[in-house]
């Protein structure tokens, strides 16, 4: 299990979003030497996790519990399938690449550590926006990769460090659930009758779908 490229992207102006600015850093190309993850800061005012890395709206991208974002080699080969289209290390605006990491099927709460320092918890799996629809410019791209249910994952900053393209990933801890990024997506987007099944997570669960999770099952009762 490696990272097969550290991903960073830098500002640009483009039509298809609503950020303020109109801008974006969704197009992220693989950076050429060690990158410096740290936590960003709380949702709203800290961006990315990434040193050079651009977050253009805070409102919905960047903070802590979302402070990298990434995404398996893997599914990136079966969109290219899938799109009839080549997808390169960034395409999907993701920081990190991975290789040979399920990556959607990780737990929430699972810690990686990347490099010699660096360490990172899964708090979710990403939600797609119309940027995100922009970029790729595919017809119903939003439905399409809701219903793929592999949507890889954020993730927070447990122990900075400087990471590059190369580095092995190590599971260092592995939660008592089972509770997947794949649940998590299903749950807040499709299913949300799954929504009870997201609370073993607990605190390492990013925020929002913890509140939405919580006050699903205070209804049911």
């Amino acid at each position: 299990m490696r990272v097969l490229t550290v991903n960073t992207g830098r500002p640009v102006a483009v039509p298809y979003t609503d950020s303020p600015g109109g801008v974006t850093g969704i197009g992220k190309r693989p950076a050429d030497g060690p990158v410096q993850v740290t936590d960003p800061g709380p949702e709203g005012a800290g961006g990315s996790g990434l040193a050079g890395d651009a977050v253009c709206d805070l409102r919905f991208h960047g903070g802590s519990n979302q402070a990298v974002y990434a995404f398996a080699r893997e599914e990136l080969d079966r969109w290219e399938r899938e799109l009839g289209r080549p997808l390169p290390n960034g395409g999907f605006g993701e920081n990190l690449t991975t290789g040979g990491v399920d990556v959607s099927g990780a737990l929430i709460g699972e810690r990686w550590r990347i490099g010699p320092d660096l360490v990172l918890e899964i708090t979710s799996g990403r939600i797609p926006c119309r940027t995100f629809a922009g970029h790729l410019d595919e017809r119903q791209w939003v439905r399409r990769y809701t219903r793929a249910a592999a949507p890889g994952a954020y993730l927070r900053v447990i122990t900075p460090g400087a990471i590059r393209s190369g580095d092995p990933v190590e599971i260092v801890h592995r939660p008592d659930h089972d509770v997947t990024v794949e649940l998590q997506f299903r749950a807040v987007t499709t299913r949300q009758e799954l929504l009870p099944l997201l609370l073993p997570a607990g605190e390492a669960l990013h925020p929002e779908p913890l509140r939405r999770a919580r006050e699903y099952a205070a209804r049911q009762r």
